[in-house]
């Protein structure tokens, strides 16, 4: 028996039934289901200090398990020293059982670690069923190593969905066990 992560296994076994029922699918294709997750870091200083790009590329690859890629400029921007093609950032898209053990791990381990954490904002939505998580620290994951941390930054988190309407995003992610702040 192949190994199935735990919340692909919850979302098959009991979000489907509890979306299809709340908002009354005649269809199981037709329930919202996680597409992929991005976690994107920008690198500004990299422009002065190229290390910062290899920095910042080994961590995102310590958290979530998968090479991360470098985002290169696209124009040149004088009033900041960039030029076209210099890398400014990192990314992983995550897809599959890697994307549903990095939400889990998200949910479990590293959301609790956030200073006077008490939910996250439900105002990332973009009006097309994604939404846009932003971390200030990337110290709040379990696989990060503080000693060995060269600068403190942050990093955006983008759930795509299948979902058509806001509301069914909200739904999909509160059942998977994304902790959103009660109004």
């Amino acid at each position: 028996m192949s190994y199935v992560p735990r919340l692909k296994a919850e979302y098959k076994e009991r979000v489907i039934s509890a979306l299809t029922e709340e908002f009354s699918y005649k269809n199981v294709m037709q329930v919202p289901k996680l597409e992929k997750i991005v976690v994107s870091k920008g690198v500004g200083a990299a422009i002065a200090d190229k290390k910062l790009i290899d920095y910042a590329l080994e961590e995102l690859t310590k958290i979530t398990g998968q090479k991360a890629v470098s985002t290169l400029s696209k124009k040149d921007i004088a009033a900041f020293k960039l030029r076209k093609g210099m890398p400014i950032g990192v990314k992983v898209t995550l897809r599959g059982d890697k994307m549903y053990e990095f939400l889990d791990r998200l949910v479990t381990a590293s959301l609790p670690r956030v200073r006077d954490f008490n939910g996250i904002k439900a105002n990332g939505f973009d009006g097309r069923g994604n939404y846009n998580l932003g971390i200030t620290e990337q110290i709040i994951y379990p696989e990060i190593n503080i000693d060995q941390v060269k600068k403190i930054s942050g990093m955006d988190i983008t759930f795509v969905t299948s979902a058509d309407t806001d509301k069914e995003a909200k739904s999909l992610l509160g059942e998977l066990g994304l902790p959103f702040k009660k109004n």
